[in-house]
């Protein structure tokens, strides 16, 4: 699901996280849903960017499959955002409940540099 928006075109190259989570919610399907999306300053003696964690919820069986698909898929894959580059994408968390249904959350932090 990419936004696609004219104020979103507009603000990309200053604010690039509604693609960001476009691409991530793409990558991990339909049946995912997003639980929860942070952004923080990062920098370092050469690069400056920002530091996103994503968590999202998979319900059901069919949807944990696809969980487990964008858990293999996310370390890989190649994000498409313009003047800015991806870094580093981990998983860093992943729990399952299973009452009052089979659900997976996953959470993952993706660094995002700027002018790339």
């Amino acid at each position: 699901m990419h936004i696609d928006h004219p104020m979103i075109r507009r603000t990309e190259r200053r604010d690039p996280w509604p693609r960001l989570l476009s691409e991530v919610l793409t990558l991990a399907g339909p049946r995912a849903e997003l639980v929860r999306h942070t952004e923080r300053a990062w920098s370092s003696v050469t690069f400056s960017g920002t530091r996103h964690t994503i968590a999202l919820a998979f319900a059901e069986v069919e949807a944990i499959a696809q969980g487990e698909a964008y858990l293999a898929a996310l370390p890989e894959h190649e994000f498409t955002i313009p003047a800015h580059l991806v870094a580093d994408a981990a998983v860093v968390a992943v729990e399952h409940e299973t009452i009052p249904c089979p659900r997976m959350i996953v959470e993952a932090e993706l660094l995002l540099l700027d002018g790339a």
